[in-house]
């Protein structure tokens, strides 16, 4: 048997991808909602439709700085009781010249009505005496104060919002799902709501393991490894949308890594965990974790996945809540990864969100890049838009394990499982990461 057919026949016994994500997704559900004050709800995810009970504006006012009046007192072309020849220089030879009557400001609440030759002075904001259709801006005046003189009329409607112009009551405002951003806090408030029903944020505790684990702040020595997971997964966790806590490093001690997992049930709704989920002596999270008790399995099973890189991921629930854990390989390429396609999806589903994966295009390759026989293969790599449409998209160097290619990433190339060669200029699936540059 070929090299070739080996690794196929290997591949062949692993889980595939979407199998398994499916199977671990379908365990998991949304937190139960909450009702939160409009000000504490940005960044949550709406439990229920929301619908706008008042209209936005919730009443006719002016939209500019000016004079509202009739259009018909300001129209070309009639000479009403307020024209006067314009002065020299002015557009169309003329002027119109009206009295003001009154001053209306955004707090003005008692109505009022124009009378034929007559303006208010209004402030952007003010509700608009009754009659007004129009509003002139106070440029195109010579901003008197008791007469006013308008040197150029506006088109009959210029310069107001009528009630419910935007929205009237009963609009659908957003759908069960969709993410509070301040744009949507906006619109809430705008139509009277002060709070809603959410659901929560998930609280996201990670936790990394092995005895040859340093804190960052120093350089490795032989037998060490700066902790580099647990630092770089919560900030992954909160830009999922998580409340990330960093409980640092567990050594590889049985009974510490069930008592750390046991306390830190009581303030997660996930556990994310790294390191140990190989099969080999020192992979204790595996060990324990899996182990069998009076003949039932342990709370976390273990799988072997047919994904590049890191193959080996964990899933399950631990203590008395059954909180969710997940447990993810120690390379961190292979944690970030794995991260991508398994924990990240689940922070999304527990916060009730929708869609839970992250967007992704086809994309025109630039380069020819092989990939590992069954197995589907993430790699970082660079996306940009066509200037005739579509995309194009260039691996990274140095692969899915290279930390700076990650870093420099704001996709990710998807190779299935049966590609072991792209060629350049062939189309292929790439994931959007949501990078802030």
């Amino acid at each position: 048997m070929t090299a070739t057919a080996d690794a196929e026949a290997a591949a062949n016994e692993l889980t595939p991808l979407a199998d398994y994500l499916g199977s671990v997704l379908r365990r998991l559900r949304a937190l139960p909602p909450l009702d939160l004050d409009l000000t504490q709800a940005y960044g949550n995810v709406l439990a229920e439709d929301v619908v706008a009970p008042h209209s936005f504006p919730a009443f006719d006012q002016a939209a500019v700085d000016g004079y509202a009046a009739r259009w018909e007192d300001i129209s070309g072309g009639s000479r009403g009781p307020g024209y006067v020849p314009a002065p020299s220089g002015m557009p169309g030879g003329r002027s119109i010249r009206l009295n003001v009557v009154g001053d209306l400001g955004a707090a003005s609440w008692r109505p009022v009505r124009l009378t034929p030759g007559a303006c208010f002075s209004v402030a952007a904001g003010a509700p608009l005496p009754i009659g007004a259709d129009v509003v002139v801006p106070v440029e195109w005046t010579d901003q008197g104060m008791a007469a006013v003189e308008i040197f150029r009329a506006p088109k009959r409607g210029y310069g107001l919002r009528r009630a419910g112009e935007e929205l009237v009551a009963g609009t659908l405002l957003a759908r069960a799902g969709a993410y509070v951003s301040p744009a949507l806090v906006a619109v809430f408030a705008a139509t009277g709501i002060g709070h809603v029903v959410v659901r929560p944020s998930p609280r996201v505790v990670i936790v990394a393991t092995g005895d040859e684990l340093v804190d960052v702040g120093r350089g490795s020595q032989p037998g060490q490894v700066v902790d580099t997971n647990s630092h770089a997964l919560t900030a992954a966790a909160a830009e999922a949308g998580g409340l990330a806590y960093r409980v640092g490093i567990c050594d590889d001690d049985p009974e510490a890594l069930r008592g750390l997992l046991e306390d830190q049930t009581l303030r997660a709704d996930l556990i994310i965990t790294t390191g140990g989920t190989g099969t080999g002596p020192g992979d204790m999270v595996r060990r324990i974790l899996s182990r069998r008790d009076g003949g039932r399995a342990g709370p976390v099973s273990f799988t072997e996945v047919a994904l590049y890189p890191g193959t080996a991921l964990g899933f399950g629930t631990v203590g008395a809540e059954e909180v969710p854990v997940v447990c993810l390989p120690g390379e961190p390429g292979a944690a970030l990864i794995g991260f991508e396609v398994l924990a990240r999806p689940a922070i999304q589903l527990l916060a009730g969100a929708e869609p839970v994966f992250r967007p992704s295009v086809r994309a025109h390759l630039l380069e020819t890049v092989a990939s590992p026989v069954g197995l589907r293969e993430f790699r970082p790599a660079h996306v940009a838009e066509r200037r005739g449409g579509g995309y194009t998209v260039q691996p990274l160097t140095g692969g899915p394990f290279t930390l700076s290619g990650l870093a420099e990433a704001n996709g990710l190339l998807v190779l299935g499982e049966r590609v072991t060669t792209a060629a350049a200029g062939s189309t292929v699936d790439v994931l959007l990461l949501d990078r802030r540059r």
